[in-house]
Parts: C-alpha cells; structure tokens; sequence
C-alpha cells in the first residue's frame, strides 16, 4: 500500500509531462475525487494509506488525465461563477475568463427589469445559467447547434431550478423564429483560426472543434453574429462578444461598420482584450 503524500508526490511527477498541466493540482483533484473527499482531506492526513480499491480508482483516473481527457471531462463537471455544471465531450469547458462576460453583461442590466437575452451557442449553458441565477425577471433563449450539447445545457439549467431559460436547437440565428426580439444578445462564439496550433494542444485537442475554430482568421462566426444581429436586436440593444485576445481592434472595426455605437473592449484578469460590446444605433 502507499501513502497520500507519496501518492500524490509520484502522481505529479507524471502529470508534469503533459503541456499545459498544473501537476500539484491536478494530482490533488483527482486523487480527492477518488476518495469522495475534499482536498484539504488530503492535507489533513497525508499519511493515511490508501486501500487497494482506493488506488484502483485512483490509477484508472490518472490514466485517463494521462491519456490527455481533461480534468473536466474526467470529472464530469465544471464551476462557473459558483455555479456546479454538467460539462461532458459534446460541450465546450467554461472557462474562467468567460466570467467577465457575465459581469459586463450584468451591468447592463437593471436588477428589476425582465430583459429579454439571447445566449447564442450556449455549450453547457455556463453563460445563461450565471447571467439568470443573478436577474431572475429576465427571460433568457439558449441556444445551440447540437442537440447534445443542448441536452446537456438542458440538464444544467433543471438542476439549477433556472425555469426562465428556454432552449431552442439551430446554428446562431438559425435558432430563432422571426418575431424574436431581444434586448441584449451574447455569444462566447469559436474564435481560434483553424489552422492555429494550440488546437492540436492540452485541453482543446479534446474539446469540440466546432465551438473553438472558425475560419482562417477565427472571426467567421462573429462577422455572422455581428452582421445579422440587427434583425434579432431591438434597437438600442446590446451586442456582446468574447474574443480573442488579438481580436479587439477587428471585431470593434466589424461592429461600427454594422451600426452599432458605444463600442467598447473590456481587459480580462490576465491584462488581455477579452470581449467587446457594442449598442445597436438604427435611428
């Protein structure tokens, strides 16, 4: 048998090899999901030797973690701004840089008026699920693509007891029926180049490709969004859009040509161009 404290000591070792790894971390994370404790049990007793079965469970983990399956996917779920959600292969892992969305979003929006929302592209639902837990008199459309990814957002949105989302499957505004109009439309569109290498790396090699890459510049889905918003936004409606960190200055450029004004680039956390906002101006 084998100690915590070796276990996870060896457990990092081999975690170091992969790109983009927090070793320590990762280690912790899993040997904890292994036993049903939190990680400041393994603190506590770091001596404590692990059962066979424990190890069992343990090493079936690591070798997925090894093999290159994130961490979210291993453990079948992610948190989001407080939030515990389902994440599985056919959904996108929400990251914490998107929370800047969900904060900017939420200024916009006065605590007692029932704005109308559009999530376009939803994945696990992180963005809807944050945005309605925070102004229950809003109502929120969530939409996606994929009939599985959407089943999985379905599922989030149940658990939270969030019943002011509705879902509705369809490719950006292909979701939506004509007389939908909306006071605020968001999206955390795929925004990578298709031919950028990182897809090929860590996480994302194993995330679906369709919700990360998009055209030879990455900005094929926000022209779309952008372009085609105005037949979906009330006028004077809010567009907002994640980006990448290189994309601030087109994605601003794209928004005033499309007639939209008071546009902006918010700064994440890291100091890096992170999304861009834009109110449509028909008048």
């Amino acid at each position: 048998m084998t100690n915590i404290r070796h276990t996870l000591q060896t457990a990092a070792c081999q975690l170091a090899a992969l790109p983009d790894s927090a070793p320590d971390l990762e280690a912790e994370i899993l040997l904890a999901s292994a036993l049903d404790k939190p990680r400041s049990h393994l603190h506590a007793w770091p001596d404590k030797e692990l059962t066979p079965e424990e190890n069992s469970a343990f090493q079936a983990l690591l070798t997925r973690r090894l093999n290159g399956e994130p961490i979210a996917y291993i453990l079948g779920h992610r948190e989001f701004w407080s939030l515990q959600l389902q994440v599985t292969p056919d959904t996108l892992i929400p990251r914490p840089e998107t929370e800047l969305l969900v904060e900017k979003t939420l200024e916009l929006i006065p605590e007692d008026q029932p704005f109308h929302i559009a999530d376009l592209g939803t994945g696990s639902g992180a963005i809807a699920a944050a945005i309605a837990s925070e102004r229950p008199n809003c109502h929120i459309v969530a939409t996606d693509c994929s009939a599985a990814t959407l089943a999985i957002a379905q599922t989030n949105f149940r658990r939270l007891g969030l019943t002011h989302i509705s879902c509705r499957q369809g490719e950006w505004y292909a979701a939506l029926t004509p007389d939908m109009s909306f006071d605020i439309i968001l999206s955390n569109p795929p925004y990578i180049p298709s031919g950028d290498p990182h897809l090929g790396r860590g996480d994302l090699l194993r995330e679906p490709q369709h919700a990360l890459a998009s055209g030879a510049d990455g900005l094929d889905a926000i022209r779309h969004i952008i372009s085609t918003a105005h037949q979906h936004l009330k006028n004077k409606g809010w567009l907002i859009l994640e980006h990448g960190f290189d994309q601030g200055m087109k994605v601003r450029s794209l928004l005033e040509e499309n007639g939209y004004d008071n546009v902006v680039t918010h700064i994440d956390l890291a100091g890096l161009e992170r999304l861009s906002i834009g109110r449509l101006n028909t008048v």
